[in-house]
Parts: C-alpha cells; structure tokens; sequence
C-alpha cells in the first residue's frame, strides 16, 4: 500500500529535504477565506491532517494560538518536530478518520497533499465534528505537471521533468486520479453548503538540478519504484542526470531554474 511509504525513515528525510517548497499563493487564500467567514484573528486552534514533515503546518503558526499537526506516520511527525520553531505548534501520530480532538473545537482544519489518502466519508465526519460554527476546511495539492525554464532551455528541461513523470507515474495508483482532477471529486464530497473550488492557482519555484532530481525521491511513485526493482530505479536517477547534463553541459550543477506548477484548493465553512 503505498500510504505505508511515508512511514519510511529515508523516504520522510527525503520528503523533508527535497519536496516542492510551500505555495504562500495558498496560504494567503487559505487565511483570506478564514477572515472572511468567521470572527477576527487571532483565531484559537488550527489543525493540519497528514501534515507529513509538518511543511504546512508551520506557516499558521503566526495566525492561531495553538496548531497541531497530526498524521499516521511516526517518521514524518518525528521530521516535524525536528523542523518545529514554534511554541504553539504541536505534532501527534493519528488518523484523518479518528481525530484526537473534541467536538467543535477547531477553527480550521487544513489538508495538503494528503487528502485523497483518506477515507473520504470517515474524514469527512471527523471535519464535520470537530469544526466550530463558522470554522473552515481547506484541502489543496498541486497538478503534477510542470514546465521548467531556463534561458534557452526551457522546452528540453520541461521535457526531461515530463519523462520523468512519466516513468514514475507507472507505479501509481488511483489517487493520482484525484491529483489530475484538481480535486474535483474531493469538492463533491465535502458535505458542507457553503464551500467553493479554486483551480490554476499558479506558482513558480526556484530549483537545482540537484533539488529536482531530489523532489522525483520524494514522491511515493518513485519510492515504489525503488522497492520493486531498485537497480532500475538508481540507473533511472543517473540517467536523467545525465538528460539535465546534455541540455546543460557545464551549467549543470550552477543552473537555477524556474519551474512552475499549478496548485487547486477546496475551501468550505461550517454552518
């Protein structure tokens, strides 16, 4: 099962090291859509499910009083931790259908890159429960596309990123299905009235060869990958080290490229 990948101590320090950075274009959304539904900030507790490495757990800080950061796998929140700045923010090993929290007791609720790992119908109930009148759900990813630029490279270093994708994507399974609809399906199930669906938000990162070689590591495609033929799997990493080198020859290992992805969040208040 792939879920079972994030509970591997190399894969969560991969994922910590080399996953994509965080979108402040959703969390700026994310915050505008909570001041507009529900009272002032500061807001009292905020809760980030499969929060991973605890990547966006860390930016609400700032906004609430406390916030905590849960997901099944004691590797990721063991990285979570490590990576902790704050006082407020906490970190708990549990799962999105069985919350250790009280009923009506969040003003937020945020899922990133995590939700279409769920049982849709259990965690919609845990969110049901847990969020106070007015508190918000907010659940987002990224379209797992990308184009790559730099100087006159950018359609040979977009294509290289497609193969790699592409390769990978052979070890998926049907949760990519839920990345490729920009959560459309996700929208649907959220039983909540008031709620709306924002997709094509664009973002542009700044990365290394080194760093995108790094990020295909850290998908759980690639994982399996590596657990079902791992010299396929390292010959893969060489050889489109090797791609990246061909484009770039000598600017290989100085080049920082810009590579833009879409990301899409479903956001909903509670009645």
């Amino acid at each position: 099962m792939a879920v079972e990948m994030f509970k591997n101590k190399e894969f969560s320090s991969a994922y910590e090291k080399y996953m994509l950075p965080v979108a402040n274009e959703v969390i700026t959304l994310i915050l505008s859509y909570i001041e507009k539904k529900t009272k002032p900030k500061p807001y009292e507790m905020a809760v980030d499910i499969g929060c991973g490495t605890g990547r966006y757990t860390l930016p609400l800080a700032p906004h609430f009083h406390k916030v905590l950061g849960v997901d099944i796998s004691q590797s990721q929140i063991d990285e979570a931790r490590r990576s902790s700045s704050f006082e407020n923010v906490t970190y708990q090993v549990s799962p999105a259908e069985n919350l250790p929290l009280e009923d009506a007791s969040v003003d937020l609720v945020t899922v990133g890159l995590a939700v279409h790992w769920f049982d849709l119908d259990r965690f919609m109930l845990e969110v049901v429960r847990v969020l106070k009148p007015k508190g918000c759900l907010a659940v987002h990813a990224f379209y797992p596309v990308f184009r790559v630029e730099y100087k006159g490279y950018s359609e040979a270093l977009t294509g290289i990123m497609k193969e790699m994708m592409d390769t990978i994507s052979k070890y998926s399974d049907k949760s990519d299905a839920f990345l490729l609809s920009q959560y459309k399906d996700i929208f649907n199930a959220v039983p909540l009235e008031d709620k709306k669906w924002v997709t094509d938000i664009p973002v542009v990162f700044e990365r290394s060869v080194k760093e995108l070689i790094g990020f295909i590591q850290s998908i759980y495609m690639y994982q399996d990958f590596l657990t079902k033929d791992q010299d396929g799997a390292t010959r893969f990493l060489k050889y489109m080290e090797q791609r990246f080198h061909d484009v770039l020859g000598e600017e290989t290992d100085s080049a920082t490229m810009k590579v833009q992805v879409k990301h899409y969040c479903v956001l909903a208040c509670k009645s």
